[in-house]
């Protein structure tokens, strides 16, 4: 039987994956972009850009009840020796701040 994985705040859910489609890079787990639910994610303006990753772009995370600012991550475009040595291709994948999110 095959589990999934969730991405939730105050039990709304933000993303739903198979195990097997969640990839896990540095402990944070990255959703495929078809897992996430439209709605719950605005652009942060928030600038980073990992040393072997790449540039990254942020979001924040909106529910009924909160704004959790920068909560939520992705990278565009990673740099291909970040592919290769991941072993996935990660574009576009989300990940999300664990201090403000449950992902289980």
């Amino acid at each position: 039987m095959q589990t999934d994985i969730k991405a939730s705040v105050d039990g709304t859910l933000l993303a739903e994956a198979a195990a097997d489609a969640v990839v896990v890079i540095e402990g944070s787990r990255y959703f495929p972009p078809d897992s996430l639910v439209i709605g719950t994610l605005k652009p942060s303006a928030k600038p980073y850009v990992c040393p072997w990753k790449g540039a990254a772009e942020y979001f924040d995370v909106t529910t009924p009840k909160h704004t959790l600012r920068d909560a939520a991550w992705t990278y565009p475009s990673p740099k291909h020796s970040a592919i290769e040595q991941v072993g996935h291709d990660f574009t576009g994948y989300i990940a999300f701040d664990t201090h403000q999110v449950q992902v289980a």
